[in-house]
């Protein structure tokens, strides 16, 4: 048995060329037939280098190379913390190079690495084995293929198919650093990690985890998965286990469930408290087989039920939608999966081809991703821009408008209904300007053009030809234009 025990940094270095020395041995033989440049020594072997110890059954000492060659039950005590045991050792005293085989341990502190071959070199303080090592620090256990340990600094750098076993988790990583004090891995190649229960997995690049702490942070196309969702950014910080997580550029959260996105250039994700918001050029994205819709608005808000998927949202000041059939704008929205409905508050409009909706509040009903049926509260008013440039108006105190194909096709006005209808023939000829009020009214469009007007309960109007009507009646009151404010493209919904 062998051991080497280290006497502190300058002594180590101030005795570079010290010779190897023998402390104690049961028996002493010299044999020039079999190793004439060495003497061996035999039975309870103590050997010492400057600071360092060395025990062993049986060594070959070559006093003139400085050189030592030891068998069975080696052991180098480096330190007080750091020790070294094998089958078989050489060890230079001119490089202070130890090179040891065939079950390997090395054992510091709270640490044990073992492997089939180990190289130590005193002068670096490093330790490198180069055909799998597997290292034990407290619950973590740490396997690669190649690996160097840093003894000063207590870090392990590991390189090629490098895998960390928790009792939560598993980590594998293509080079990874693990410093054996603070518990913490670093990544600096593709790494994945996976929760025992396989509902939680992570993807980065570059990054760090306090595997004490259950926190960390990573970098260069990070992805943490959770079921359904998956979360990502240019950089996120994350707490696992109360499924806290900061994201930070290009941040994306997704829903697959509710086929739902949040994107912005800042989010945070609290998924035990149920729910997440972006911020920052913040959009949630309703993605649909043929196009999606972008809403976009100062702050987006998530809320999770009990599954974790999102139940509704939330879009706060400065909203606009942008959707290749459907835009609009309001002050605030809300959407909930319960009901697929997406309420529009503070001033809300929409856009629909050639027609403009406005009212105090909107509510739009979503089935299998296109718009089944639309609800105007309070000053409902409608527009519309016939193929001449002309208006056609109607207003009322509320009205539910129908979708076929996400197309308007009909209009039900409830309560002081008023219109003014520009008639035409087919060829487009005007018949006359029609100016009604009813109780009610029912409207149908075709093509995305007001065709015809049904007036219900008591109702009075006039047709009247383009000459005799005053500019002044062909508008109802409140009547605002709002094109443009309208958005028509995507990237239009950040201007506001």
């Amino acid at each position: 048995m062998l051991c080497l025990i280290l006497w502190g940094q300058s002594a180590l270095h101030a005795q570079d060329t010290t010779k190897i020395l023998l402390e104690k041995g049961d028996r002493w033989d010299f044999n020039k037939a079999i190793r004439p440049d060495a003497q061996r020594i035999i039975g309870n072997v103590i050997l010492r280098h400057d600071s360092a110890l060395m025990y062993c059954d049986s060594a070959y000492l070559n006093e003139a190379a400085n050189t030592v060659y030891a068998y069975h039950n080696v052991h180098i005590h480096l330190s007080d913390t750091l020790n070294l045991f094998g089958d078989s050792l050489t060890y230079n005293g001119n490089t202070k190079e130890a090179r040891i085989w065939s079950n390997v341990k090395l054992i510091d502190n709270q640490t044990t690495l073992t492997t089939d071959t180990l190289i130590y070199d005193r002068k670096t303080q490093i330790a490198t084995y180069n055909y799998w090592g597997k290292i034990v620090n407290e619950k973590n256990i740490l396997i690669s293929k190649h690996g160097y340990y840093y003894t000063d600094k207590k870090e392990f750098f590991f390189r090629k198919k490098v895998l960390l076993l928790n009792p939560d988790y598993t980590m594998k990583s293509d080079t990874l650093m693990y410093n054996t004090v603070t518990s913490v891995a670093y990544f600096y190649g593709p790494s994945h990690i996976v929760s025992k229960d396989r509902k939680d997995s992570i993807y980065t690049e570059n990054g760090w985890y306090n595997t004490k702490l259950d926190i960390a942070s990573f970098k260069e196309r990070a992805k943490i998965y959770h079921e359904a969702q998956y979360l990502t950014g240019d950089s996120i910080y994350y707490e696992r286990k109360p499924g806290n997580g900061q994201v930070f550029r290009h941040a994306v959260i997704f829903d697959s469930i509710q086929n739902m996105m949040l994107t912005g250039n800042y989010g945070e994700m609290h998924r035990h408290l149920g729910f997440a918001f972006m911020t920052d050029s913040a959009v949630a994205i309703m993605i649909e087989k043929k196009t999606s819709l972008h809403i976009h608005a100062d702050s987006v808000k998530a809320y999770f039920d009990t599954n974790e998927n999102i139940r509704s949202i939330y879009a706060y000041y400065k909203v606009k939608f942008f959707r290749p059939d459907l835009q609009g704008m309001c002050d605030s929205l809300a959407w909930h999966s319960k009901d697929s409905a997406m309420v529009m508050y503070h001033e809300p409009v929409i856009w629909s081809v050639k027609n403009q909706l406005t009212a105090d509040s909107i509510r739009l009903v979503m089935k299998n991703g296109t718009i089944d049926t639309m609800a105007l509260y309070n000053s409902a008013f409608l527009i519309s821009l016939d193929d001449t440039g002309k208006y056609n108006q109607i207003k009322g105190r509320d009205m539910a408008g129908y979708f076929k194909k996400n197309e308007l096709y009909k209009i039900k006005v409830i309560g002081n209904a008023e219109s003014v209808y520009w008639g035409r023939e087919e060829d487009k000829t005007l018949i006359g300007i029609q100016k009604a009020v009813s109780s009610d009214m029912l409207i149908f469009i075709t093509n995305n053009q007001l065709k015809s007007i049904t007036y219900l309960g008591s109702t009075t109007g006039t047709i009247y030809p383009e000459k005799d009507i005053s500019p002044y009646d062909l508008r109802l009151k409140n009547f605002k234009w709002l094109e443009d404010r309208r958005p028509k493209k995507m990237s239009d919904i950040f201007v506001w």
